[in-house]
């Protein structure tokens, strides 16, 4: 009984987790809006953070329990499931080219801030000042996204003064729908992060596989939705920056917040290596940001031959086949 209770209580809360996810990016474009903040600005900002408050919301979850190995399985596992399998699946629906902005500027800071959790988790721990340090960096590369949107971007003022103006009601509402979806992120990473403890411990597997795998899929179902859709739609720019500007929030917001609060201790050797593999992938699919600058249908559908790869590796790993 305990088991179908969990299972039920794991599917009810990913649904939830996804669906404030969406209210809250939903509610606080509109509290953007109203306050004149250019809408280029929102999308580099708001619905980055939306896409991985999932993460967010699991993770720091994890660390105030305790389940740091879970914490940290949930961010690299998601940020691989999101180059492989989002990028992947987008580019298999219909190929695209590479943002020249995402090139230049946001894909090199994604290899970057990889290799930097690498070095802070060398010694199996991140520290309360390593994870100042990643919230610190998240701040800083808010505000040059915000900087080089205002400098760089084309916005038609002439357009804002033509939409229609906000009503108070309309504000009060969408801070209403920020601080439910806030709660409801809240409540259903306390709810997942359980029933993964429950399964973990039923099936005598680790955090860290839990995290990787079940997890990790179920915080990048927003992603997922989002690159795929713009994929289909033909809005390349949406498809990879998505995805890269998650995976930078990811690293730096979600285990910036998570190590401030607390210091992320007890991974182990395989936390790293999952680490490593990520920069791997990273710098993997860099070939076709800087070099190709396209991302073809057969090369999704080999990233998505490679993800089933990496899932196979590391549930050997976890049964004992595959020893380091």
């Amino acid at each position: 009984m305990n088991i179908i209770l969990n299972a039920l209580l794991l599917i009810a809360c990913f649904a939830v987790l996804v669906k404030g996810a969406d209210i809250l990016v939903d509610g606080a474009s509109d509290i953007a809006k109203a306050l004149k903040i250019p809408s280029v600005i929102i999308g580099l900002t708001i619905v980055a953070f939306g896409t991985s408050a999932p993460e967010a919301g699991v993770s720091i979850t994890s660390t105030l329990r305790g389940l740091d190995r879970l914490s940290i399985s949930n961010v690299v596992g998601s940020n691989i499931f999101n180059l492989l399998m989002v990028v992947g699946l987008s580019a298999a629906v219909r190929g695209f080219v590479v943002d020249e902005e995402i090139r230049k500027r946001d894909y090199p800071l994604c290899i970057f801030f990889s290799a930097l959790l690498i070095f802070f988790a060398r010694d199996l721990n991140i520290s309360r000042v390593e994870g100042i340090i990643l919230f610190a960096c998240i701040i800083g590369y808010v505000v040059m996204l915000i900087a080089f949107a205002m400098r760089t971007s084309s916005i038609n003022r002439e357009e804002d003064k033509k939409e229609d103006k906000i009503s108070k009601k309309k504000v009060m509402i969408s801070l209403l729908k920020v601080i439910i979806s806030v709660l409801a992120i809240y409540l259903s990473s306390r709810g997942i992060v359980w029933s993964c403890s429950f399964f973990a411990k039923l099936i005598g597997v680790s955090e860290t596989i839990i995290g990787l795998t079940i997890v990790a899929l179920g915080t990048s179902l927003p992603e997922l939705a989002t690159s795929v859709v713009a994929a289909n739609k033909g809005e390349s720019g949406i498809a990879l920056g998505n995805v890269v500007g998650s995976n930078i929030f990811n690293i730096l917001f979600v285990l910036g917040i998570s190590g401030s609060i607390s210091p992320i201790a007890g991974l182990t050797r395989y936390n790293l290596i999952d680490t490593v593999v990520c920069l791997g992938i990273t710098l993997f699919c860099g070939i076709f940001v800087f070099i190709s600058k396209k991302f073809k249908r057969p090369v999704g559908i080999i990233m998505l031959l490679m993800y089933v790869v990496y899932l196979a590796f590391i549930v050997l790993r976890e049964i004992g086949i595959i020893v380091f």
